[in-house]
């Protein structure tokens, strides 16, 4: 298609005529002829510039938090005989102006690399793309755009600060529910059922009374201890944060799922959004629940005091930790009384005025993170001396 200076050379040259007819001026004839002329030309020119250019572009981490230096790399590669002509790409991205790359001509065979940085100081989900290569006459007055690599999405990860995980995962608690029973038969605590000897099962689990009566050898199968288990509570209320104290309760919860993670705990993450994860070990769901986090966003619905209510009721023990903003005395009694039913229960206050801790909600472990930067700090101190903060 022709470029605005295509288009404004037209007009000219159909002045020029004009002018050379109301004033019969022959060289004005000649020069309208020749710039009407020469647009037509670089469209030829651009419609016969076939490229055979094969573009990749590779993200450097793949994997990044907010904050982190992230990279783009192109490379082109001219996959023709014939030298390629001045190459513009553009690479659009989400919440800036984007990429514009400049490529001088590209003999066969050679390969022409570059690289720009993406905008990862807030988390949540940066668009990329789609590339595109413009071809341009030398004048440019005409160019041709083709898509060359496609739309990609970097989603930017939460904060994370290295923080040590909370005491007091595992439980006994009667009240509480194994997530799954785990039937190794090696290393158990409770009796669990009978399976048939296979090569390699310790004798010493051989149950020779079942196995005299069966005719071969039994052994016990025994359930595992239950496994430490996390449950991590997100505040997204609209009532409760702004866009900063937000961002510290999201890093705040990420930074807890990563350590508990290392630790080899259950994780569970409940938003006030209707977000229920379910408790599940393993890397495929630690990266999808900061997905979730990374594109956790304000909401006008959901209560605090149901999902505490219902954690509650549940009564699956382990470790509770709330990722809070504006609070009241009420919820904190509610996040106390979390503590019948599970081992530890950590809030984390990231917004508006701490209220003065209930009698009811006496031992309550509180993180007082309304400040940024402070998060880590504070933990570290709860964690190391195990007893409730008492707030600034």
């Amino acid at each position: 298609m022709l470029t605005r200076y295509g288009w404004m050379l037209l007009v000219a040259a159909v002045a020029l005529v004009v002018a050379g007819r109301l004033f019969g001026i022959v060289e004005l004839y000649v020069l309208g002829a020749m710039a009407g002329l020469l647009p037509f030309v670089a469209l030829a020119y651009v419609r016969t510039a076939r490229l055979q250019l094969r573009v990749t572009r590779v993200v450097t981490p793949a994997r990044v938090h907010a904050g982190d230096t992230t990279r783009v790399e192109v490379a082109a590669l001219n996959r023709a005989r014939r030298r390629t002509p001045v190459l513009q790409l553009r690479d659009p991205v989400g919440g800036t102006r984007g990429a514009q790359l400049h490529l001088a001509p590209l003999v066969g065979g050679e390969t022409a690399r570059a690289a720009y940085r993406l905008p990862t100081t807030h988390r949540g989900v940066v668009a990329v793309g789609p590339l595109t290569v413009e071809v341009a006459d030398p004048f440019g007055l005409c160019s041709r755009t083709v898509q060359a690599a496609p739309l990609l999405e970097l989603t930017v990860f939460p904060k994370i600060d290295r923080v040590a995980a909370p005491k007091g995962g595992g439980d006994r608690n009667p009240h509480g529910v194994a997530v799954h029973h785990n039937a190794v038969g090696r290393q158990g605590d409770d009796f669990y059922a009978l399976r048939e000897y296979v090569v390699g099962d310790d004798l010493r689990r051989v149950d020779w009374k079942s196995s005299a009566r069966a005719d071969e050898l039994m052994v016990r199968q025994d359930e595992m201890p239950w496994q430490d288990r996390t449950t991590v509570v997100l505040d997204l209320r609209r009532a409760a944060h702004d866009a900063d104290s937000l961002e510290r309760a999201v890093s705040a919860a990420a930074s807890v799922l990563i350590t508990c993670a290392k630790a080899g705990h259950l994780l569970r993450l409940v938003a006030t959004d209707g977000t229920d994860s379910g408790s599940l070990g393993g890397l495929t769901h630690v990266d999808g629940l900061l997905e979730l986090l990374a594109r956790a966003e304000l909401s006008g619905s959901g209560s605090l005091r149901a999902e505490l209510d219902a954690l509650a009721r549940s009564g699956t023990g382990g470790i509770i930790v709330a990722a809070i903003g504006r609070t009241t005395g009420g919820e904190l009694e509610a996040l106390a009384r979390l503590q019948k039913t599970h081992r530890r229960v950590v809030t984390v206050v990231t917004n508006g005025h701490l209220p003065e801790v209930p009698r009811a909600a006496r031992g309550l472990l509180v993180v007082d993170a309304r400040r940024d930067d402070t998060f880590a700090g504070r933990w570290a101190t709860l964690v190391a001396n195990d007893r409730a903060e008492v707030p600034a």
